[in-house]
């Protein structure tokens, strides 16, 4: 039977002014696959559900029961892949994810409350992949048609294809789009490039959404990306689009959607411009938040990435009032929902142009690789080992990527690294370029490195993790202000000296000044060199193979764990 349409929205501004009892009896084939803590979890949100929907105000028509589905960061991971969680103090892997799966848990959660569903993306789905990269983004939104989404946002990392592509790649989609703060390069008089919010009648009760991109996205990726786009921030004018939902269009219930890290989110819920807002629905950092984070003037949640989560709130709201909410992020288990057929199909159609090129094996592991800690990875330090082989610099970096899941060896053997998976971990295809630096500019930058990804103030932060090197070693304290947090390095084991010149090796980004390597500015003598990163990698892994990279100790917190796994203190959350 073919799939009804998504859901339309009523308007959209252009800028211009089931039973506890029945879930119960399921309960136990839900959890197949799931650690004790995350199991508890999943049971009571969605026992939570199921008596929300059955209470009194519900049942007898005083108040309606919405559900919001969330995903976001799929990153185009399309498969079922391996996933990382975190208990008991070390790392578990699970297989999670994939397109079909989602598709099918999408489909069985929707059904649970049928006319009252509202599926929403939070961005960076068309990026992120080999298939992703080699299509610009164009096989993915019609994958994601098939799941039927009603609303979806850009991402930081969706303007990688350019302006133009990311308009066409977001016009694929059949959902509605939002985004606030996204506007041809100097035009922020004019209407956005997208509409800024989005209004939903969910049986009776009016829904808005405002959305919101990143506004670091120029300084935290390539600059050429994200040319003729210009930025702004929520704060601007967040206080004026909760103002026309409420009191203009009638809006009871009032989202973000937002695409910007949970640490900025965090931040705007405790910022004025929020009063009036219910909840943010966060993305980008690929946080997994289980139970919402209450800020001063609304709540956040953020659902992990790579399709191996979706984020799921229910509300009752009664008299334009929310009376009741619970939320539970509910692992993509392909041992509970088995893969849509026609989506099976939809992704095979979409890999096949491709299918040679990206099967090909050109590596293997013994060890997990895996990008999931703050400080160092075992899947950037192999990066970097190969740069450090092919070039024998004083030292070598590499961006803190956040994307990539991982890929787990089976005990005592070997894991392939195909093409595909390379891409995984770097989907672009980066130049290379070296040149010559002092000691005090590698100080200069490590100190704004580690700004980057810990600075105090959130609207500062960015949503990646802390670059990454070899040749360097770099003890720092997280805490201190901006300036001091370096507290010692040395360069292959000699003590750094600030006057001294050193050679560095790194990716180019497109749109920075010659004069720039891997956001190190001022380097002297720069020279491309002609061979990607994606080269150097696959040369490594066909001499060197099996490969076993480990955390080394290349960079250390002194008020931090080598296995840290986010950038946001002083709350109750914790990644598992």
């Amino acid at each position: 039977m073919a799939k009804s349409a998504s859901r339309t929205p009523l308007e959209e501004h252009n800028g211009q002014v089931s039973s506890r009892r029945d879930f119960l009896k399921q309960a136990g084939s839900m959890g197949l696959g799931l650690g004790g803590p995350a199991l508890a979890s999943c049971l009571q949100g969605r026992a939570e559900a199921a008596d929300l929907a059955g209470s009194q105000a519900v049942t007898t028509g005083k108040a309606q029961h919405i559900t919001i589905l969330h995903t976001s960061d799929i990153h185009a991971q399309l498969e079922i892949h391996d996933e990382f969680f975190y208990e008991e103090g070390r790392p578990a892997f699970r297989r999670r994810g994939g397109i079909a799966t989602l598709c099918t848990m999408i489909d069985a959660l929707r059904r649970q409350n049928p006319q009252h569903t509202l599926v929403v993306d939070g961005g960076d789905c068309f990026q992120g992949s080999a298939v992703a990269a080699l299509s610009k983004g164009q096989a993915i939104p019609p994958l994601l048609n098939r799941v039927r989404y009603d609303l979806v946002l850009p991402g930081n990392w969706e303007v990688v294809y350019g302006k133009e592509m990311l308009i066409k790649d977001m016009g694929m989609y059949t959902a509605a789009k939002v985004c606030a703060n996204m506007f041809h390069a100097g035009a922020t008089d004019a209407p956005p490039i997208f509409p800024p919010y989005q209004i939903f009648d969910v049986g009776g009760t009016r829904v808005g959404f405002v959305g919101y991109n990143d506004p670091l996205t120029p300084i935290r990726q390539s600059p050429a990306y994200s040319r003729g786009i210009t930025f702004t921030r929520p704060e601007v004018d967040l206080a004026r689009y909760v103002k026309v939902l409420r009191q203009e269009k009638g809006c009871q219930v009032v989202f973000v959607i937002s695409h910007m890290g949970l640490a900025q989110q965090l931040n705007l819920s405790n910022q004025p411009c929020s009063d009036g807002v219910d909840y943010i629905l966060g993305a980008d950092t690929h946080e997994r938040i289980r139970e919402p984070l209450q800020g001063k003037f609304c709540k956040v949640t953020e659902p992990g990435a790579f399709a191996s989560f979706v984020g799921k709130l229910d509300l009752v709201v009664e008299n334009g009032t929310i009376k009741e909410g619970t939320y539970a992020l509910l692992d993509v288990d392909p041992e509970r929902y088995a893969e849509d057929e026609q989506m099976k199909t939809l992704v095979a159609a979409a890999r096949e142009p491709y299918r040679e090129e990206i099967t090909r094996v050109i590596g293997r592991t013994r060890t997990p690789l895996l990008r999931y800690y703050v400080i160092e990875t075992p899947m950037d330090n192999l990066i970097t080992d190969a740069l450090m082989w092919k070039f024998n610099t004083d030292f070598v970096v590499s961006n803190g990527f956040r994307f990539c899941p991982p890929l787990v060896p089976p005990a005592g053997g070997e894991a392939d690294i195909t093409n595909e998976y390379l891409w995984s971990m770097l989907p672009v295809e980066s130049a290379i370029k070296d040149g010559v630096v002092s000691g005090q500019q590698i100080v200069d930058w490590l100190e704004g490195e580690l700004e980057n990804a810990f600075a105090k103030d959130a609207t500062r932060r960015f949503g990646g993790w802390f670059v990454r090197y070899k040749g360097l070693f770099v003890k720092f304290t997280i805490g201190n202000p901006m300036g001091q947090r370096v507290r010692e390095v040395t360069v292959h084991g000699q003590p750094l000296v600030v006057d001294k010149r050193y050679t560095v090796l790194g990716c180019e980004r497109e749109g920075d000044p010659d004069n720039t390597v891997c956001r190190i500015v001022g380097v002297a003598d720069p020279r491309r060199h002609d061979i990607t990163v994606h080269q150097v990698v696959t040369e490594y892994l066909a001499g060197h193979s099996p490969v076993a990279p480990s955390i080394e100790g290349r960079a250390v917190a002194t008020d931090a764990p080598a296995d840290l796994l986010s950038q946001v203190e002083g709350t109750s959350y914790r990644f598992r």
